[in-house]
């Protein structure tokens, strides 16, 4: 596995061109981007994320009112 590590300038068209000799034309990579003047995000879970949000209605209480409302809205457009 090989690893290149270059500092390059965004390109007019917000471009990035990256020369690597040592790679081989046809070969697939995997190019991760970083950018340095990006504040750094921390990542949550997604429980976390929900466990986040304020309490607040919801659409329905349950599991089975769920299925029943589905199947309610995908009966009414049969008819």
């Amino acid at each position: 596995m090989t690893v290149i590590r270059q500092t390059v300038q965004v390109l007019t068209g917000h471009r990035l061109e990256i020369v690597a000799p040592e790679l081989i034309d046809g070969d697939w990579v995997e190019v991760v981007v970083r950018s340095s003047s990006a504040p750094a995000r921390s990542t949550t879970s997604l429980l976390d994320f929900i466990d986040s949000l304020p309490p607040g209605p919801r659409a329905v209480a349950d599991w089975n009112e769920y299925q029943a409302q589905f199947r309610q809205d995908r009966e009414s457009w049969d008819q």
